[in-house]
C-alpha cells in the first residue's frame, strides 16, 4: 500500500535537511525561505532487522523491504490560508499525504535566519495549525452550504451536515478536525472535503547536537503544548542525520552512533513512529526467489492483506498458510515449522499479526 508522509513547517526549520537524510535525495537546503519551491519526493525503505534474519535463513535471490514516500513541501508562513507566501501550493500538496511530519526548530543558531525573528517552536506550531484550520473551515463552510437544504429530506445529507457542523464548531474553537471522533463508517460522508487537520500528525523537534539525547527547554515546551493531542514527539538533530546519511558503510554509521551515545539514527525512530501513527504493521512472504515485507493496517484480515500483493488475491482467496516470525527464526525453515505443527491454515476471518510469514492460496 502506498504510504506518503508530508514534511511541513515554517521556512528554515530543517525540513529539507531532514528530507535529504531520509531519502538521500539532494533537495536544496539553503539558509533562506522558500528554497523548496516544488515538492520533493523521496522513497525510503522502512528499517526492519527481521528482514536480515529471514535473508540469512532463506537465502533468497533478492530482498524487498517495504517503503514510505516522503514529500518535502514548501515552507509555510502566516496568511498561507489566504495565499500568502507559497500557501496555495503548500495546501494543495499536503492534501495528497497520509500523515504530517511537522518539523519544529528547537535550537538556537544566530547564523540561521528565523522567518519570525526568534526561536519559539510552540508559536511556530500554532501558526501552521491556525493556517490549516482556517483553510479547513473555509472548506467545511462551503460543503455545509451545499448540503444544508438536502439535509431536511435526505438521510445521508443529514448525517453529513451533522458531522460538518461538529467539525465547524471545533475549528472555530482553534482545534483541529482530528479531535472530532468520527466512526470509520461515517468518514465516507466527509471524504471529498480532503480536510488537512484530520490527518494524523507527528511533531519532529530538530535540536542541536548537545540536546539530541535528553532534549532541551524548547522540546519540553512542545511536549507540554501537544499533551492533550496525544501526539507523538520525536527528537532528532538534522545535521547529525545528514552526516550519517553521507557515510558509506553500516559499520561506519554504527561507530559514529556509538561515539555520540545513540543506538540508532533518528530517522529510523521517525519512520517507526510514523508506522505507529498510522496504525500500520508488516507481514512477510518468504521463498527462494524473494523475501519481501508488506505494509498493512492493523486489524486487516488475511484476504485484505492478500489484496496488498494483488487485488485478485482477495477476490479469489481460499486460505492462508501462516507461520509466526519467532517460530520461523527458532526452527529455521518452513519445512521444520510444518513438521513441528507451527504452520497453521487460516481462513477469511483470520486477523494478521505483525511479523506473520504468509503464503496465500487463491482461485484465479
Amino acid at each position: 500500500m502506498a504510504l506518503k508522509c508530508g514534511i511541513v513547517g515554517l521556512p528554515n526549520v530543517g525540513k529539507s535537511t531532514l528530507f535529504n537524510c531520509l531519502s538521500n535525495a539532494k533537495a536544496q537546503a539553503a539558509n533562506f525561505p522558500f528554497c523548496t519551491i516544488e515538492p520533493n519526493l523521496g522513497v525510503i525503505t522502512v528499517p526492519d532487522d527481521r528482514l536480515e534474519k529471514l535473508e540469512t535463513l532463506v537465502k533468497p535471490e533478492r530482498v524487498v523491504p517495504t517503503t514510505v514516500e516522503i514529500v518535502d513541501i514548501a515552507g509555510l508562513v502566516k496568511g498561507a490560508s489566504k495565499g500568502e507566501g507559497l500557501g496555495n501550493k503548500f495546501l494543495a500538496n499536503i492534501r495528497e499525504t497520509n500523515a504530517i511530519l511537522h518539523v519544529l526548530r528547537c535550537f538556537d543558531d544566530p547564523n540561521v535566519v528565523h522567518v519570525d525573528g526568534s526561536v519559539n517552536p510552540v508559536r511556530d506550531k500554532e501558526i501552521i495549525d491556525t493556517e490549516l484550520q482556517l483553510k479547513d473551515l473555509e472548506t467545511v463552510e462551503a460543503k455545509i452550504r451545499r448540503v444544508e437544504k438536502l439535509a431536511k429530506t435526505d438521510k445521508d445529507a443529514k448525517k453529513c451536515f451533522d458531522i460538518l457542523t461538529e467539525i465547524k464548531s471545533c475549528l472555530e474553537q482553534g482545534k483541529s478536525a482530528r479531535s472530532v471522533q468520527i466512526s470509520v463508517e461515517d468518514q465516507i460522508h466527509i471524504a471529498d472535503c480532503h480536510l488537512l487537520t484530520i490527518k494524523p500528525v507527528m511533531y519532529v523537534c530538530n535540536v542541536d547536537v548537545e540536546s539530541v539525547k535528553s532534549g532541551n527547554k524548547y522540546v519540553d515546551a512542545v511536549k507540554a503544548a501537544v499533551k492533550e493531542e496525544g501526539a507523538e514527539v520525536v527528537v532528532i538533530t538534522a545535521q547529525i542525520e545528514a552526516e550519517i546519511a553521507e557515510m558509506e558503510t553500516y559499520e561506519e554509521r554504527q561507530m559514529f552512533l556509538a561515539d555520540i551515545g545513540l543506538q540508532e539514527p533518528g530517522v529510523n525512530k521517525l519512520i517507526k513512529a510514523a508506522y505507529r501513527l498510522l496504525d500500520l504493521q508488516t507481514y512477510f512472504t518468504a521463498g527462494v526467489k524473494e523475501v519481501r515485507a508488506w505494509t498493512i493496517t492493523k486489524g486487516m484480515t488475511a484476504p485484505q492483506a492478500a489484496s496488498v500483493i494483488h487485488t485478485d488475491f482477495e477476490k479469489g482467496f481460499i486460505k492462508a498458510e501462516v507461520i509466526k516470525y519467532n517460530d520461523f527464526i527458532a526452527l529455521g525453515s518452513e519445512t521444520a515449522c510444518r513438521d513441528a505443527g507451527k504452520l497453521s491454515i487460516e481462513g477469511k476471518e483470520y486477523v494478521v499479526s505483525d511479523g506473520d510469514l504468509m503464503h496465500f492460496r487463491f482461485n484465479v
